[in-house]
């Protein structure tokens, strides 16, 4: 699966986009580009949350089991992990995306903390994809950007990092946001990601337990000890055991074809699972949809 992080941030990326124009400071990234679609689900998956701003053209985005359609206007603030998107028409989509790394946003928050009015209290939201409504905060940046990509020469990085922590303090004490302020104020808070957000949130999509490592901000080996420390197995084990579960639920209530549960629960190879599931369950996954059929 791609990483869509990484591939915007490669050298390489103007030969896919040729329009593009983009600034990196570090982990940060600003870009802009037209991309053109084909129709169909495009998955990739990222370790920043981002901030997506639809300038033309109309985008749908699913994550987290929900779907957002996103019109000329419409900003959304993405977590970190997986997403698809589709474009809805045959004409070019044209897009910004900010990449923030919880660093800065953890930097940026606790600047202000002291300064901060009484707030709702930080919690993560379980939805993986947040609107972004438009107050002066976010239109002053907006408006910013689209300077700074127009422009003949790159802005001076200073000004790009002052810029995206004005939005990200505009974000924290926007009466307009408090869900997404709610959020940066729960990042700000912890020292890395947590892993049971991130593995309950991805679980069923299929990236390497390296890919997760780098989600949960760890060390292959430090992601593999706290995992451990926390659900008591491996991160393989644990993942199979919730993707053949999911496979199980899927066989027992829908009409959906094997190969389709198979995909949808995070398998790579249709055998691969067939063995898995009939060593779990002691059935094929055939089997068992006609057994639980039968005494359904």
């Amino acid at each position: 699966m791609l990483n869509v992080f990484e591939a915007l941030r490669s050298p390489s990326v103007a030969e896919i986009l040729p329009s593009i124009r983009k600034f990196v400071v570090g982990q940060l990234l600003f870009a802009s580009f037209t991309c053109p679609g084909s129709g169909e689900w495009e998955a990739s998956w990222a370790e920043h949350d981002c901030i997506m701003h639809v300038t033309l053209g109309r985008k749908t985005l699913r994550a987290g089991g929900r779907i957002w359609s996103l019109r000329p206007g419409d900003t959304i603030f993405l977590k970190k992990g997986v997403s698809f998107l589709r474009q809805d028409t045959h004409e070019d989509v044209c897009i910004f995306v900010f990449f923030i790394p919880d660093e800065f946003i953890r930097t940026s928050v606790r600047e202000i903390a002291a300064d901060l009015p009484r707030l709702t209290p930080p919690m993560e939201p379980r939805d993986m994809a947040l609107p972004v409504r438009h107050d002066a905060g976010v239109v002053a940046f907006l408006e910013a950007m689209k300077v700074f990509f127009s422009a003949k020469d790159d802005p001076a990085e200073i000004l790009l990092k002052l810029k995206m922590k004005e939005l990200v303090a505009s974000l924290v004490v926007s009466a307009s946001n408090t869900t997404l302020s709610a959020y940066l104020r729960w990042l700000a808070g912890r020292d890395a990601p947590s892993i049971p957000s991130i593995m309950e949130a991805n679980c069923f999509h299929n990236l390497s337990i390296g890919a997760f490592a780098t989600l949960c901000g760890r060390s292959l080996s430090t992601f593999k000890r706290e995992f451990r420390q926390h659900y008591g197995v491996s991160p393989g084990r644990w993942l199979l055991e919730q993707r053949l579960e999911c496979a199980a639920r899927l066989l027992s209530a829908t009409s959906r074809s094997i190969t389709d549960v198979v995909y949808e629960c995070g398998f790579e190879h249709p055998a691969h699972f067939t063995r898995a599931f009939k060593l779990r369950f002691g059935q094929t996954p055939t089997e068992y949809r006609e057994t639980n059929l039968a005494t359904g």
